[in-house]
């Protein structure tokens, strides 16, 4: 499949979207607290989303049933909105799609409920800062690979291990389209970035190994060993000079 650039009308377009969810976003970050359940948050996300024209990405996609993923500790990413309550203590990452007049945006967060320790701390600023390292990289000329590298070598030099079973992807009209975007070292170079190209960059990040399993729900992915994950995402459009984020 190829990738596809998008003319000035398209990134307008991308430009609303990724503005619905960026303030979608810090609508739920001023949510987030003690005893607040995850389908709660589903519910704001969902009626602000509407509210401004748009559709939710995520809700009906291959099934999914709810609006946001909101994954909490050991849940890396596609986590259910349910009735639980979340707890002092608790990291939760939340990640946002929503259509808007055809077109994308795509972004994700992971914040900390309450009180929270160091370690979990770290994990967040760490997944939050490796995707700025491999922003760096989002030129024009430059080959998806030195992304990817960029975001690797940051993450585990801080200690912590990369989701090898998710990546990021192109994005526009359909929520995941090339070229797939690995948060790890590829086999080859990957395509040459072009200006136009829009790409949903999203480092997964685990305290422990970089395996998972799904649960029986279908969705929900877990790390393995029961240690925290953090999520954190934008959409980002390719540009003759600095990258632009359609999602802050």
């Amino acid at each position: 499949m190829s990738i596809t650039v998008k003319n000035n009308e398209q990134i307008k377009l991308m430009r609303l979207a990724g503005e619905i969810v960026a303030r979608t976003h810090e609508i739920l970050e001023k949510e987030i607290r003690i005893g607040i359940t995850t389908l709660e948050l589903d519910k704001i996300a969902e009626e602000y989303i509407k509210s401004r024209g748009a559709v939710p990405s995520f809700l009906g996609y291959a099934g999914y049933p709810a609006t946001i993923n909101a994954s909490v500790n050991d849940e890396i990413v596609h986590g259910i909105p349910s009735l639980r309550k979340l707890k002092n203590g608790d990291i939760i990452g939340i990640d946002v799609g929503a259509c808007y007049n055809g077109y994308h945006g795509d972004a994700a967060r992971t914040h900390g409920v309450g009180i929270i320790t160091e370690e979990n701390k770290k994990l967040i600023q760490v997944t939050r800062e490796s995707f700025f390292k491999g922003l760096e990289f989002v030129k024009a000329g430059n080959h998806l690979n030195e992304v990817c590298i960029a975001i690797q070598s940051y993450i585990e030099k801080n200690g912590f291990a990369v989701v090898r079973d998710y990546v990021g992807h192109g994005i526009g009209k359909n929520l995941h389209e090339s070229p797939q975007i690995p948060n790890y070292k590829m086999k080859s170079r990957g395509p040459k970035l072009q200006k136009g190209m829009v790409l949903a960059i999203e480092p997964m990040v685990n305290v422990g190994t970089f395996e998972l399993t799904v649960l029986d729900d279908g969705w929900t992915s877990v790390t393995l060993d029961g240690k925290n994950s953090a999520h954190y995402e934008n959409t980002v459009l390719v540009t003759d000079g600095e990258p632009e984020l359609l999602t802050i």
